[in-house]
């Protein structure tokens, strides 16, 4: 049976950690550790790895949802400012976003917490001899990564440390290279894979494995062989050399998933997978690594809102608080879909109906039950579909929370990785040999060079002039463009693929000029119309930071 670590997470939102300041009290409750009572025994040690994980639903379960807005999947729903989600998905972002501001804090926090335990657990008494707490640290080492990336990703060059903070001065640091950064990350992941077992029916992808190491590592290397925003507001990407030594290095990678052979596609189908992960089962064979949502009364603990805000509208239901365990909660619905992507599947493409849903319930008091309205004509009301309340337990514990994990590394994407990385060493048959994997499971013709411009050339998807497709291996990047959008949709990876592809504000003003959200007067999908290069591409460090931290002369990202 897999052990989940909801049950952890609960008895580990008490925990209070200490950093510089001492806390004054002389009596503290049960859940409370010194610093020195964390390294004593494997399960306090335990619990202090525990308490890094408790930082991911911070971030995923609401703020970095709208940091995936890109010109496949989603808008939030209205256009007004909001300084918060609408802002982010509509690129209408300022130093003050509270949204960036959230999720800068709580990534600092989780590195702080990694680099505390890190630091800690290597002292322990016996800690070379003892492979417990060596797969602690690489637990640690994983989640320091995990978190970094996201750093690098969203800021470019940042504050940046790998020792715990000690005092009021070491909280401040300048910034660091994006390419000191990667090293780390290279670095923790290498060790952590080495230090970690791969998966099994046992295990539970809420906590990191050695698959879950490798996959990252793989997505670390794809977004530092593309392109960047550097500091001087130019968008540049490492000499070809060095990128084909990322490449190679995610094939390495590849070969160890192959060698070990436990990871592979869910064997219920794609559909089955998504609605087995809004059921909250747990299936550790292709969801890589999840982030794990759990709260007992819908107030504490890691409150979650996958299906809630970038699922399908379910209205309130009028019930007794006596019957919760009867009716469907509620779905906000605050993030809506581009209609056209539904016309870009084939019709025997399982994928289409799962990404997109174009249906809503309403409340009918008379029936006193969830009524199905079919919005198949109001375009502007089609939602992410990948999770549903209507997939997910009957009762809820607040009307819009949910316990629906956050799958961030997955098996379809490390084939598509791999196929990415085969095609940019000249190995394009065995790309589209992986590509074609995935199509297959889905339903979807295999692509062939006979079969491309009937496929890919056609009035069934857009002609895109930003990738040349002159030879083969340009007519693989353009599959592969519509490829992760089809496989990946909502999962919070299209803007990162377009960003390192550099084609993010091409592929935002392509959208936004011909969706039909757009042909009125009244406009819902900005982000093409606001989009700027060399600006957009990285979110600003928020201002509190800038004015804060004198180490960063008051500098902000490009353009901000």
């Amino acid at each position: 049976m897999i052990k989940s670590l909801k049950i952890f997470l609960m008895g580990v939102g008490t925990l209070l950690w200490m950093t510089a300041c001492q806390d004054t009290l002389t009596e503290h409750p049960d859940s409370y550790y010194e610093k020195e009572d964390f390294f004593t025994s494997e399960a306090k040690a335990e619990m202090g790895v525990i308490g890094i994980y408790n930082v991911l639903p911070t971030l995923y379960g609401d703020s970095e949802m709208a940091f995936g807005a890109s010109d496949d999947t989603y808008y939030a729903s209205g256009t007004n400012t909001d300084n918060a989600r609408r802002d982010i998905a509509h690129y209408m972002l300022s130093t003050t976003n509270k949204y960036v501001e959230a999720v800068w804090q709580a990534t600092y926090q989780g590195i702080e917490r990694a680099n505390y335990m890190i630091e800690g657990i290597q002292e322990m008494q016996g800690f070379a001899e003892n492979e417990k707490l060596q797969s602690l640290v690489a637990e640690a080492k994983f989640l320091r990564a995990f978190l970094s990336f996201n750093l690098v990703k969203y800021w470019g060059d940042v504050p940046y440390k790998t020792t715990s903070t000690g005092s009021y001065e070491e909280a401040y640091q300048p910034r660091t290279s994006r390419e000191v950064i990667y090293d780390q990350i290279v670095d923790d992941l290498d060790d952590a894979k080495e230090n970690m077992s791969w998966a099994n029916e046992a295990s539970s992808p809420e906590r990191a494995t050695q698959g879950a190491a490798r996959a990252l590592l793989m997505r670390v290397l794809l977004q530092r062989a593309g392109y960047s925003l550097q500091m001087d507001g130019t968008m540049t990407r490492p000499e070809e050399e060095l990128r084909q030594t990322y490449f190679a290095k995610v094939i390495d990678e590849w070969e160890a998933f192959q060698e070990n052979g436990y990871h592979d596609f869910y064997e219920g189908g794609y559909e089955a997978l998504f609605k087995s992960f809004s059921a909250g089962e747990l299936h550790s064979k292709e969801s890589i690594f999840e982030v794990a949502f759990y709260t007992v009364d819908g107030r504490t603990g890691a409150r979650g809102y996958w299906g809630t805000y970038n699922g399908p509208l379910v209205a309130a239901p009028g019930i007794e608080a006596t019957e919760t365990d009867k009716f469907m909660g509620r779905a906000n619905a605050l993030f809506r879909v581009i209609p056209e992507w539904r016309d870009f599947f084939e019709e025997s493409d399982v994928r289409r109906d799962v990404m997109i849903c174009t249906y809503q319930y309403d409340w009918d008091k008379t029936l006193y039950n969830h009524v199905k309205k079919d919005n198949v004509r109001n375009k502007k009301n089609w939602y992410p579909g990948k999770w549903r309340r209507e997939w997910m337990p009957l009762g809820y514990k607040d009307p819009n929370i949910t316990d629906v994990n956050y799958c961030s590394l997955r098996y379809a994407d490390v084939v598509l990785m791999t196929a990415e990385a085969y095609n940019e060493t000249g190995e394009t048959a065995q790309a589209w040999k992986l590509l074609n994997r995935v199509r297959q499971r889905a339903g979807a013709t295999e692509i062939t060079s006979a079969n491309y411009a009937s496929l890919m050339k056609s009035p069934k998807v857009y002609d895109l002039p930003f990738i040349e497709d002159g030879d083969e291996a340009g007519r693989f990047r353009t599959a592969l463009y519509w490829e992760r959008g089809f496989e990946l949709a909502f999962e919070l990876q299209r803007r990162f693929d377009l960003l390192r592809w550099g084609v993010l504000g091409d592929a935002l003003q392509l959208m936004a000029s011909k969706t039909v959200v757009n042909q009125s007067a009244e406009k819902s999908f900005l982000a093409g119309y606001n989009f700027v290069s060399g600006k957009h591409e990285l979110f600003p460090i928020p201002l509190d930071e800038i004015q804060v931290n004198y180490c960063l002369e008051n500098k902000n990202n490009p353009n901000y």
